[in-house]
């Protein structure tokens, strides 16, 4: 069996060399070619060791593809013999293996020559890479030659003409001078030729520079058109928590935390190039570990019932408050629960206990399923580590969900660590992550919130070019209780300012004709009769590049679409609480 297979055309490279696939199993051989054409190469199969020393006399190969195990004469017989003759004593050998192989073995296969080892099954990719490598050194080294035998051939017709010289020097002094007048004018060519391929590198590396560029502005730029319809959904689910009693209704919920689930996603495409360069940052907020657990549940809550496993929680009474992501954590305990159900039989126990000692949490997730060695523990948050490799787990995956769940738990100033007795006797993960202490609360205080002053309406201006955006925002203010006016083009605002006088606008920023930032300036330029309105961005641009050109355009506040109902809650109300503040001062001044 081999992994599936993915196509690359661009392992293909110059003239074709010749590969040897020796293996007495012809749907191995199969497997090979299939997985190696893309390269391009010249591949010929030889189907035992005897028909592959008989194909080696006859043909020089780039590489050698050797299974170990086969009738009459093992690979390692085989290697020895190739070797052992001084045309291919250089000839590089990979060993493919189907069983486990031990150390010695590895040891008297790299005495005899080999440069590496594959197991079955094989990932297409790691052995096309490793062949076209070998292939591409064979071309090489083929070149070399070919250049040491042109520079052995100018060196003799060098020597031929430096003892025609020599004999003939008082004879053919004009001839030697129009000679070095020729070399010199060759070596001017080579110059030119040497300077043109630097320049030509230079361009190069230019243009992968423009192209990673380029392939930033294209994520940050598909994050933003992605980010458009989720703003009316998300309004649109605003609009039905104003108008609905939502504390029961778990479909609500349901959609409330996946699109924000679904928002987050694509945050994280703006993400590939940190996480690469281990640049990934969190979004800090005080969570409570249990909502988080919750969270993590609900989406390893389709595998819990696919394998009928009991999930047991046991956690303190008291809330455990963190300063963490939190759908970075939910993907971290998410993670942990989906392989305990994966690595488990059918019907069995998972455990989740969170305890609290000395200003840290520790939370840990017991499975009762396969276990895990010694070794595998030592390794098991290794990039692509696998705690189970037979072909009979119904499930699998790439082996990076412990690496990054290492890292996010790192990220947040904790520790990641997994133990288990051994095969079959199950595993525990346990991740300790620091506590933050609630406020807390003086003997006949009241734990609730203290009471907010009841907000009064406001005139809101919504301008976007996206009518659904903008008419499902204005329908949540409105049902909010503000007096709310939408203008889906940027050259209408002014006028619509002129009669409606808002004292908060909240504007997008990537608009036709006129974008945001421009409309900012323009109206911060208004003579307006009253204060001048607070201005907001929403808009799908979210970088850290996007809110400081935003702030320095005059706007207040910068949203990322889709903004939830409390983020809306909160402009308003800080909006308001601003614009009181300024008729008290009116008031103030008046009376004086």
């Amino acid at each position: 069996m081999v992994a599936p297979l993915m196509k690359n055309d661009a392992f293909v490279h110059g003239e074709p060399a010749n590969v040897l696939l020796v293996d007495d199993n012809p749907a191995r051989l199969l497997s090979y070619r299939t997985i190696l054409e893309p390269l391009g190469e010249r591949l010929i199969e030889a189907n035992s060791g005897t028909d592959a020393l008989r194909t080696v006399m006859e043909t020089d190969f780039a590489v050698i593809l050797l299974d170990v195990n086969m009738p009459d004469m093992d690979g390692f017989e085989t290697a020895s013999l190739i070797h052992q003759h001084p045309r291919f004593e250089k000839t590089p050998i990979i060993f493919v293996s189907a069983i486990n192989v031990s150390d010695m073995d590895r040891l008297r296969g790299y005495k005899l020559g080999a440069v590496d080892y594959v197991m079955v099954p094989i990932i297409p990719e790691i052995l096309r890479g490793k062949v076209a490598a070998l292939a591409e050194l064979f071309r090489k080294r083929r070149e070399l030659q070919r250049l040491n035998a042109e520079l052995a051939d100018t060196n003799a017709r060098l020597a031929r003409s430096n003892e025609a010289l020599r004999i003939e020097r008082e004879r053919e002094v004009h001839k030697l001078n129009q000679a070095l007048a020729d070399s010199n004018m060759k070596l001017a060519t080579s110059n030119r030729e040497l300077k043109q391929e630097v320049d030509e590198r230079r361009r190069i590396e230019e243009r992968l520079r423009e192209a990673d560029r380029r392939k930033d502005e294209f994520l940050a730029t598909l994050a933003h058109e992605l980010r458009n319809p989720l703003a009316p959904i998300q309004s649109a689910l605003n609009v039905y928590r104003l108008g609905h009693d939502t504390a029961g209704g778990t479909i609500y919920q349901i959609f409330e935390r996946q699109t924000g689930l679904l928002v987050h996603m694509v945050d994280d495409l703006l993400d590939v190039s940190r996480i690469t360069r281990g640049r990934l940052q969190l979004r800090l907020e005080r969570v409570v570990l249990g909502d988080i657990l919750a969270a993590a549940i609900e989406t390893a809550q389709p595998l819990i019932d696919e394998g009928r496993h009991r999930l047991e929680l046991d956690l303190p009474r008291q809330p455990v408050h963190l300063d963490a992501d939190p759908h970075r954590l939910a993907q971290v305990f998410g993670n942990l629960l989906n392989n305990a159900c994966k690595f488990s039989d059918p019907g069995g126990s998972i455990k989740v206990r969170a305890t609290v000692d000395n200003g840290m949490v520790d939370i840990q997730i017991r499975d009762i399923g396969i276990g895990l060695t010694a070794q595998q523990v030592r390794f098991i948050f290794d990039l692509f580590a696998q705690a189970d490799t037979s072909l009979e787990r119904p499930h699998s995956g790439l082996g990076i969900g412990l690496t990054l769940s290492q890292r996010l738990v790192e990220l947040h100033g904790g520790q990641i660590h997994a133990s288990s007795e051994g095969l079959g006797t199950g595993s525990t993960f346990k991740v300790t992550l620091p506590i933050v202490v609630a406020p807390a609360v003086a003997p006949g205080e009241s734990t609730a919130a203290p009471a907010e002053v009841a907000m009064g309406s406001l005139r809101i201006m919504v301008v976007d070019d996206n009518r659904d955006s903008a008419d499902m925002l204005a329908m949540s203010l409105q049902i909010m209780g503000h007096q709310v006016r939408a203008v889906y083009s940027p050259l209408g605002v002014t006028e619509a300012c002129g009669d409606f006088e808002p004292e908060l606008m909240i504007i997008d920023i990537g608009m036709p004709e006129l974008n945001g930032l421009a409309l900012a300036e323009r109206l911060r330029a208004c003579a307006w009769r009253g204060h001048p309105p607070r201005l907001v961005a929403l808009t799908g641009w979210g970088q850290a590049e996007d809110r400081k050109r935003s702030l320095a355009a005059g706007f207040a506040d910068h949203l990322v679409k889709p903004a939830n109902l409390a983020t809306i809650e909160r402009v308003c109300r800080e909006t308001w609480v601003a614009c009181e503040r300024q008729r008290k001062e009116v008031a103030a001044r008046q009376r004086e």
